[in-house]
């Protein structure tokens, strides 16, 4: 008579799905969510394009004075193209007056093509622009407003609009910037601001400044 052997006997359904249950149990329980269908999670952010479709460069629209002002997009400075209605021949010669129309451009809210774009000003009124004072550096430029007082990013966008125009200081091989002399209504003696690349890229950092002579 031959001996039936022993053999491991296999669990039947009820104990493998009480040990499905159990792990499921213990994943969920350890903060994974089980899905039964892949996840999409998206494209990655893409960075905001920071140009502005049917410029006046681009549509070859050529009314009124051009002008390059400098708004916040992406955190950074970038140029933007601007046209003002003052006469050409107002406008040359007189850093007051293009001080003035760049200022006023830089505290108008961007316009709704610009804010698609991710641009963004920092600038607000009012804040005006008057000559300099008897006794002021040759070019300097008198603010409403100490310089000091406005926000980093204002003043960043202000001195990077004004030394790149006819309203600043031509670029100089020492420095390879451009800078511009401000002032503001109170005493205090106007200092040079620099527009470098790197206020550029952080224009929420200190402007570089130096006393003006």
């Amino acid at each position: 008579m031959r001996r039936r052997g022993t053999y491991p006997r296999r669990p039947g359904p009820l104990v493998l799905g009480a040990a499905a249950v159990l792990l499921a149990g213990l994943v969920t329980g350890c903060g994974i969510r089980t899905t039964s269908v892949p996840v999409d999670a998206g494209a990655a952010p893409s960075r905001v394009p920071c140009a502005v479709p049917g410029s006046p460069s681009e549509t070859g629209v050529q009314s009124g004075v051009p002008l390059h002002v400098y708004l916040l997009c992406g955190a950074q400075l970038e140029a933007v193209e601007r046209r003002s209605p003052l006469p050409e021949e107002k406008a040359a010669g007189d850093p007051v007056r293009t001080a003035s129309a760049l200022l006023a451009e830089l505290a108008t809210e961007p316009s709704d093509e610009e804010r698609r774009a991710g641009f963004g000003t920092a600038v607000k009124g009012p804040l005006v622009v008057t000559a300099p004072r008897k006794g002021d550096p040759a070019g300097t430029l008198r603010l409403s407003r100490q310089p000091e007082d406005l926000p980093p990013t204002a003043l960043a966008q202000i001195v990077c609009t004004f030394a790149e125009s006819t309203a600043g200081e031509p670029e100089t091989a020492a420095s390879g910037a451009d800078s511009v002399i401000l002032g503001g209504p109170g005493p205090y003696q106007p200092r040079r601001y620099t527009c470098t690349n790197a206020l550029k890229e952080r224009p929420e950092t200190a402007v570089p400044s130096t006393p003006a002579s």
